[in-house]
């Protein structure tokens, strides 16, 4: 498929990447770090979209905080095309948003939603799902998730149920079941139809808004109010007083999982299988993995440091820019060093670091959050 004139990437880029603390800050989230690559998250999901659109077609959904450093970084895109959030909402209204907001440019306006941090291996396999995808929801009231092929069971993700083939390489979805525990994930690996949830999704600018219309009445009538005032000087005010009122929902809770209620034929929601190496990079954990998988032969441990020495110390993850470290009979390490912070967890636990950036806002340490 060629570009698509009516093709609208839409990033969210709101988070704070807490898991990644201390790297990760309030001003400079996990999306705004060069955690794979020269390039960082965002830097990264851009460049990989834009054989599918050109600069001018994406937006960008942030806050406030995040909004000067994503401009810096992405310098094709103007600042009409960055909006910065009054308040977070979750994903259900930043993608309402942007679907009221492109149905008064061009109501054939196919959206993509994508999350601003994650790593795809394989951009040409990518590039080639998404074409399929979106000639898929051009076509109709339809919903189309990208579904990542389970490798293992991971209590993490959502998982999609798929079901009749529709017959232009996509499935039928059944239900969607939010982050299982460990025998259920088993139990959905083993069946063979059960995907995670990439969190990426097509459709049309009329069928997100016609969904929140029909499951989510009240937040859109607010966002088409504050969509009809984009571009007078009344809109900054607007956003700014109504976008709090929305609902704080996922689009997953909002539309997905009501829409699929109706029944496999009816809900007209579509997975595509997808294997394009793709992964959220969640924590210290799945990034030490991400880079354990393409190490260098005799590496036993990943030292991003001035110098290093090992000694009965492996598969540790260690970060110290500019300092020479010495690992002496430590296993299973994350060490995450900054100007002002100090992170030592195992692997195994890196999941709960989220909880110091809790502890921090309580204690309202900003300097450190």
């Amino acid at each position: 498929m060629k570009p698509n004139a009516h093709f609208y990437p839409v990033i969210l880029a709101g988070g704070r990447g807490t898991r990644f603390w201390p790297l990760s800050r309030k001003r400079r989230a996990k999306q705004l770090l060069a955690l794979d690559g020269n390039q960082t998250m965002i830097q990264q999901t851009v460049a990989r979209l834009l054989p599918l659109a050109p600069a001018k077609s994406f937006w960008v959904i942030t806050n406030d905080d995040l909004r000067p450093a994503i401009l810096r970084q992405l310098r094709k895109l103007s600042p009409r095309q960055v909006v910065a959030e009054p308040a977070g909402r979750n994903t259900a209204p930043a993608m309402g948003l942007a679907a009221f907001l492109l149905l008064r440019e061009d109501p054939n306006a196919v959206l993509g939603l994508f999350p601003s941090d994650h790593v795809i291996a394989k951009p040409d396999d990518f590039r080639a799902t998404l074409r399929k995808g979106i000639e898929i929801a051009s076509a109709g009231e339809n919903i189309v998730v990208l579904g990542i092929r389970p490798t293992r069971a991971e209590t993490g993700y959502g998982y999609i149920e798929a079901g009749a083939p529709a017959g232009d390489g996509s499935l039928r979805v059944r239900r969607f079941t939010e982050k299982p525990d460990i025998e259920r994930a088993r139990q959905f690996v083993e069946a063979g139809n059960y995907f995670w949830n990439s969190g990426m999704f097509l459709w049309r600018a009329a069928t997100v808004a016609n969904a929140l219309r029909e499951h989510l009445p009240k937040t859109a009538a607010i966002l088409e109010e504050i969509a009809a005032a984009y571009g007078t000087r009344k809109f900054a005010g607007t956003f700014r007083r109504l976008y709090p009122k929305c609902e704080n929902i996922s689009v997953d809770y909002a539309i997905l999982e009501p829409c699929s209620a109706k029944g496999e034929t009816a809900s007209r929601i579509f997975c595509l299988p997808s294997d394009f190496g793709w992964n959220d990079l969640g924590s210290w954990t799945a990034l030490h993995e991400h880079h354990f998988a393409k190490k260098k032969a005799g590496e036993v441990s990943l030292v991003n440091a001035a110098g290093s020495f090992a000694l009965n110390a492996e598969n540790n993850y260690v970060h110290a820019p500019g300092k020479f470290v010495a690992t002496v009979g430590v296993n299973n390490l994350v060490v995450v060093e900054t100007e002002d912070a100090l992170l030592i967890t195992t692997l195994e636990h890196s999941q709960d670091v989220g909880k110091i950036v809790k502890y921090l806002d309580e204690k309202r340490l900003k300097k450190l959050v």
